[in-house]
C-alpha cells in the first residue's frame, strides 16, 4: 500500500483534490467509493471521515479531509512542488485568505444558491458569505487582470479558487464574467490538470450503468 492514499468518487469534489495531487506528483494509491453501494457510509470508511464524505487522505498514518485542508496539507508536505509560499513569508497571509475564502464564503454561497436560498437582509447579518454578490465582487476583485492569487505563481489557492468557479459557472451555481472565465482558462490548461480530467473522466466512463 502507498503511504499516501485518495479516497473519491470522479463526480465530487475529489477532483479539486485529484488535481492537487497531480501537481504534487507524488505515488498515491486511489480508493473509489462508489455512491450506489453505500462505500462511504461503511464502518471502515466512516471511521476515517465520520461525516462519510470524500474527498480524504491518508498519509503516513496522518487522516486529512475537507477540500481546503487537504490543499493546504498536501503543499506543505511536499515543498518541492511550490504550490505554497514557503513557511515564513508574508505571502502566507494572502495565501491563507483566498483557501479559506473558498472554504468558507463561496462554498456557503453557492451551496445557499444551489437549493434557492436568498438570504434576507436580516439573515445576511448572521450568515459568514452575507449575499452572493459580495462574494462574487470580492472574487472579481481578485482576479482580475491577475494572473495568480499570490505573488507571481501559481499556488494551491490558485487550484481551488479556479475548480471552484469551474464547477460553478458549469452547473450555474457561479455567474459567469470574464474575470472568471479568463482565471479559470488559464489554469486549468495545467498539465496537472488535463491529467487529473483524465483520470477521473475515465474512471466516469468505466463506471457500471444500471
Amino acid at each position: 500500500m502507498s503511504d499516501l492514499v485518495f479516497y473519491t468518487n470522479p463526480m465530487s469534489r475529489g477532483r479539486i483534490i485529484r488535481w492537487m495531487l497531480e501537481e504534487v506528483g507524488q505515488p498515491y494509491e486511489t480508493k473509489i467509493l462508489r455512491w450506489e453501494t453505500g462505500d462511504a457510509k461503511a464502518a471502515d470508511y466512516l471511521a476515517i471521515n465520520p461525516m462519510g464524505k470524500v474527498p480524504a487522505i491518508v498519509h503516513d498514518g496522518v487522516v486529512v479531509t475537507e477540500c481546503a485542508a487537504i490543499c493546504a496539507y498536501l503543499a506543505d508536505a511536499f515543498p518541492a512542488a511550490g504550490l505554497a509560499p514557503p513557511a515564513h513569508s508574508k505571502l502566507r497571509g494572502p495565501y491563507y485568505r483566498w483557501l479559506f475564502f473558498g472554504a468558507g464564503p463561496i462554498e456557503q454561497a453557492v451551496g445557499a444558491k444551489a437549493v434557492s436560498f436568498e438570504p434576507t437582509t436580516e439573515q445576511s447579518r448572521m450568515l459568514g458569505f452575507g449575499h452572493i454578490e459580495d462574494v462574487l465582487g470580492a472574487i472579481e476583485g481578485a482576479v482580475k487582470d491577475r494572473a495568480y492569487l499570490v505573488g507571481d505563481g501559481f499556488t494551491a489557492a490558485d487550484l481551488y479558487l479556479a475548480s471552484h468557479l469551474s464547477w460553478g459557472m458549469n452547473f450555474d451555481t457561479i455567474e459567469k464574467r470574464p474575470a472568471f472565465e479568463a482565471y479559470v482558462e488559464r489554469h486549468l490548461q495545467r498539465p496537472a490538470a488535463r491529467r487529473a480530467d483524465e483520470i477521473d473522466d475515465a474512471l466516469i466512463a468505466a463506471q457500471p450503468t444500471a
